[in-house]
Parts: C-alpha cells; structure tokens; sequence
C-alpha cells in the first residue's frame, strides 16, 4: 500500500518538504539555480506551516521556472528524489 493512501490531501502537503534541492548556487538575479528561490524565500518557506501555505508556495514556484523560460520537470524530478531520501510522500504527485 503506497503511503499516500493513508494520508489526506492535507496531511501530505503539510509534510512536504522545503522546494530546495540542495544545490543552492545563485546566480540569476539572486535566485537558485536548483529551485529559483532567493535565499529569504528558502528562509521563508513554512516547514511546519499549514498545507495551504506549502502548497500555494509550490505552485507560485512552478509558475515562475515556466514563466522563466525553464523546464520545471528538472525541478520536479529533483524534488521528487528529495521526498523519497527524506521518506515523505510527494505532493506532487497527488491527483489535480
């Protein structure tokens, strides 16, 4: 039984882990070039915040990688890896 069957929507998203995927270089215009995060939006992301917050955090996240000319796949496929090191259920891999 996948994990993801035990847990809600919610209780997923509120274990999701940082967007950061440990590669943490910045270089356009202050932003990762692993997560496009500044450094204060990796300060900020709400590690023991609702699922709301974490979620609407990911999305806005994914949105810029795509308004910015870059594929979010690599993001995705890197921040999947990085659920399954920390034993997490991916959030985004639950159904829209």
């Amino acid at each position: 039984m996948d994990i993801t069957e035990t847990m809600t929507a919610d209780e997923v998203w509120a274990s999701a882990p940082s967007p950061c995927v440990d590669i943490c270089k910045y270089k356009r215009q202050g932003r990762c070039v692993g997560c496009s995060m500044t450094q204060m939006e990796k300060q900020a992301f709400p590690h023991s915040g609702s699922a709301d917050a974490k979620k609407a955090f990911l999305e806005t996240l994914m949105a810029r990688l795509a308004e910015t000319g870059r594929n979010p796949a690599f993001w995705v496929m890197s921040y999947r890896r990085k659920c399954e090191r920390e034993g997490v259920p991916c959030p985004l891999d639950l159904e829209s």
